[in-house]
Formats: C-alpha cells, sequence, structure tokens
C-alpha cells in the first residue's frame, strides 16, 4: 500500500472517530490532573475543541501540502483558546505539553490499532512518514497553545508587578504624613521643661497620628488584596458624599492650619465602587486643594460636588480657589515625580514628591473612570472625575 491511499485510510478512520479519540484522550488527562473531570474543561464548547483539533489532523494527514495545518488560521485560534483555557485555570506549561504528548499518544496508538485491524501492511516508509506528520501536525497546535498561554502568563506577570510598584509608591505617599507628625511629637515631648499644656497637645498629636496610621494600615491592606476581576468583593454601593465626608475628615487639621474651608454637597451621587480607592483619591485631591491654596484670598475653600450624567456615569468635582496650575503643566500633571510649582519660591513650602496626583490617577482608572483638570493661573482647579455608578467588569 502506498503513502497516499494509507493516508486517505487512516484520515477517514480517524475522522469517523474523532469524538472517541477525544474522550480517550481526556480520560488520560484526567488520570494526570490532581482536579475533578468537570474543572479540566468547565464547558461543553470548550472540549469540542479537542475533537476538532483531531478532524483537523485527519485532514493534515490526507492532504499536509495543500492543506497545511499551520496555514489553517481557525483551528490554529482553536489551539489559542486552549492555551488561554489552561492558563485561567492556573495550570503550568509543565502539564500542557504533557496533554499534547498524550494527544500524539492516543493517536499513534490508534493508527496502530486501525493497522491490525484493517489488516493493512504499508511499506515501512509509508508508516514512518505518517506517524511523523501525525506529531508534526500536533507540534504545530502545541506551539499555538503554549504560545497563547505564554503570552498571557507574561501579561499576568507584569501586571502583577505594576501592581506591587503601584501599592509601594501608595504606601510610601500616605504613610509619610503621619509618620512626620509622630516623629516631631516624639521628639518635642524629649525637650526638658516642656510645660504641661504643650505637652497635651503634642499627646493629642501623637494620639491622631497614630490613629491615622492604624486605620491607613488598614485601607492599605485592603488594597494589596484587590485585584482587577469584574466580580470584585471590595465594590459597594456607597453614597459618595459618606466618602466625601470622611476624607474631609482626615484632612480637616491640615485645611484648619491654612485656614481652608472644606465643603461636601449633600447632592452627591450614590455608586458601586471600590470605597478605598475612592476615599484615597478624594483624600489626595482635597490635600492637593489645601497645600495650594492662595494665602492672599481672603476666603480660601476646597469643595466636593457632582451628579449623575443620566449614562450610567457620575462626576464628582474636587475644585478650589487656590493659586491655580501653569497651563504648561497641565499635560504632565498626573505624571510621578511631577510637582507644578517647582519654580515659585512662595510654594517651595509645600512638601511631596509629586506622586499624589499620579495616584489618584491610578486609583480612578483601576475604578474603570478617568479624570480630567482644568485650571486657571490665579483663580484655582477643578478635577473631574467620571465613573461608572454601577459595577464595571475589567476588560
Amino acid at each position: 500500500m502506498i503513502l497516499t491511499e494509507f493516508g486517505d485510510l487512516l484520515a477517514e478512520r480517524m475522522r469517523a472517530k474523532h469524538q472517541l479519540l477525544a474522550a480517550r484522550w481526556f480520560e488520560r488527562l484526567v488520570e494526570l490532573l490532581p482536579v475533578d473531570a468537570r474543572d479540566v474543561f468547565p464547558t461543553e464548547s470548550l472540549l469540542d475543541h479537542i475533537p476538532a483539533l483531531i478532524v483537523e489532523i485527519s485532514a493534515y494527514l490526507r492532504e499536509p501540502e495543500t492543506d497545511a495545518i499551520a496555514a489553517n488560521t481557525a483551528i490554529l485560534e482553536k489551539a489559542r483558546e486552549l492555551g488561554a483555557l489552561r492558563h485561567a485555570q492556573q495550570a503550568s506549561l509543565h502539564q500542557l505539553l504533557r496533554e499534547y504528548h498524550v494527544l500524539s499518544d492516543v493517536l499513534v496508538t490508534f493508527v496502530l490499532e486501525e493497522m491490525d485491524k484493517l489488516g493493512v501492511a504499508p511499506e515501512p516508509s509509508a508508516g514512518v512518514v505518517l506517524v511523523a506528520r501525525l506529531h508534526q501536525a500536533v507540534d504545530v497546535l502545541a506551539q499555538s497553545t503554549v504560545e497563547s498561554f505564554v503570552a498571557l502568563y507574561t501579561q499576568t506577570i507584569t501586571a502583577q508587578r505594576e501592581r506591587l510598584e503601584q501599592f509601594t509608591r501608595m504606601a510610601a505617599h500616605e504613610w509619610r504624613q503621619p509618620l512626620g507628625a509622630l516623629q516631631f511629637g516624639v521628639k518635642l515631648l524629649k525637650v526638658e521643661g516642656l510645660d504641661q499644656a504643650r505637652a497635651h497637645r503634642t499627646l493629642e498629636i501623637v494620639e491622631r497620628s497614630v490613629d491615622q496610621l492604624v486605620v491607613l494600615t488598614q485601607k492599605l491592606e485592603t488594597i494589596a488584596r484587590m485585584n482587577d476581576a469584574g466580580d470584585n468583593p471590595i465594590d459597594q454601593e456607597v453614597s459618595v458624599a459618606t466618602v466625601a465626608n470622611e476624607a474631609a475628615r482626615q484632612v480637616r487639621e491640615m485645611a484648619d492650619a491654612r485656614s481652608v474651608e472644606i465643603r461636601v454637597s449633600d447632592a452627591l451621587p450614590t455608586v458601586t465602587v471600590d470605597v478605598g480607592r475612592l476615599e484615597l483619591t478624594l483624600v489626595n485631591l482635597l490635600s492637593n486643594g489645601i497645600k495650594y491654596s492662595d494665602a492672599a484670598k481672603p476666603e480660601r475653600y476646597v469643595e466636593i460636588t457632582g451628579g449623575e450624567t443620566g449614562d450610567d456615569l457620575c462626576r464628582i468635582m474636587v475644585s478650589d480657589n487656590g493659586v491655580g496650575i501653569p497651563a504648561a503643566s497641565l499635560q504632565t500633571i498626573f505624571h510621578r515625580f511631577t510637582r507644578a510649582h517647582d519654580d515659585r519660591d512662595d510654594l517651595k513650602h509645600v512638601g511631596g514628591m509629586g506622586l499624589g496626583l499620579s495616584i489618584v490617577e491610578d486609583s480612578v482608572q483601576a475604578m474603570h473612570g478617568h479624570i480630567e483638570v482644568v485650571s486657571t493661573e490665579g483663580v484655582g482647579t477643578t478635577f473631574v472625575l467620571t465613573l461608572p455608578v454601577t459595577r464595571r467588569n475589567a476588560s
């Protein structure tokens, strides 16, 4: 029997038995995996991929030159979808390769069984070539699956690294202020001859700073557990006014020291959102408005207003009548380590590393929203947050 006839015969038998072969593969696979069978392929549509791949392999055995498997984009896409499924199930690369090894073994065993059943005896070279084609077809599909798996794995590692860097910046930025107050208070309490009234005030500052650190640590712990999954248990339905008032409470002492009034509208919307990130955003924006208040103005304020837009979105505005942002700096204001007023001697006292607004932008994007800024020097600044009213799944 020549190669073409032998290939046609085995291809037809493989196509006719593709469901049986898929079942054999699945049984062997479950034996290798320490999971329930339903966890391997949770839906029938995904389980159908293996029979489809076997049918394509059979076609390749019949006509390897005219219907090369490497050029069939539809079947390669199915192989890539298997890679995505295995990544979602947190399989290892070793496991993935083992699964394709099992598929090759099942198909080669089937060829040998069919030769015995049919009583065919092809030339040795024909048998070798056909088995080689079989392995080649499986290798091409395995390569597509592995490429998809590795690409998604790389994306996951990159995202995890970015979240870690973001969290580290956030923690360092938020801890700096209460730690500074603690450091100052401890040094002051060591001063000999400190009068009782001043010592009492200093102890109150130390106590507030410790309380702030405790609350802050709890919030950062919550943020550290966050992920980008659409079903995020941290999302809660909450009134923005409630979150805004809590943010205002945290910066009240700073505002009082600079005679800045904090105003929070009662007409703010209710949203389903990551409360920790929303609060962190508002604290940073309020703090920014307070730090850059205009000492030359008799009345200084920062206010939070907003409402729903009617299309499942809401806008939250944080406005102040401070010194404003130079027009040349508006394009880079959210960049890391960027400070818009480094050239102004009268604002040299304003501390910070230029990370606050970068953290704000990161937090807003994590809430599936976006932020814009409008500012005029000498008049004031308004940050506009646009957020979904209901929960949004990660894209």
